[in-house]
């Protein structure tokens, strides 16, 4: 007795081999591309305090060198707060405005 394909069978005798391998290669490829995808990682605090600090020096830079440091100095108190509040303490001394003021 031969049995019949019918278009609900879940292997039917007759596929379109050339559509079918390419589907299920191209399925494939997104599963392992999926599987090895690395996500670009959010910066680090620190990458981004580092940063911070890099524009912030320079503008300290600039408004000496204008001779106009006290609104640098409001703003820089302000950015302070923040910063400490976030790195540890063994870096805390680093970024503190005194350290900036005395090249330390």
């Amino acid at each position: 007795m031969t049995q019949q394909s019918h278009s609900w069978d879940i292997y039917p005798d007759t596929t379109l081999l050339k559509k079918d391998t390419s589907t299920r290669m191209f399925i494939a490829a997104l599963f392992t591309i999926a599987k090895t995808w690395k996500q670009p990682k959010c910066p680090s605090m620190d990458d981004r305090i580092r940063k911070m600090w890099y524009r912030y020096t320079m503008k300290y830079y600039l408004a000496i060198k204008k001779n106009d440091i006290m609104p640098f100095a409001a703003t820089w108190m302000e950015l302070e707060t923040l910063i400490l509040s976030e790195v540890s303490q063994k870096e805390k001394d680093k970024y503190h405005m005194m350290s900036l003021i005395l090249g330390i």
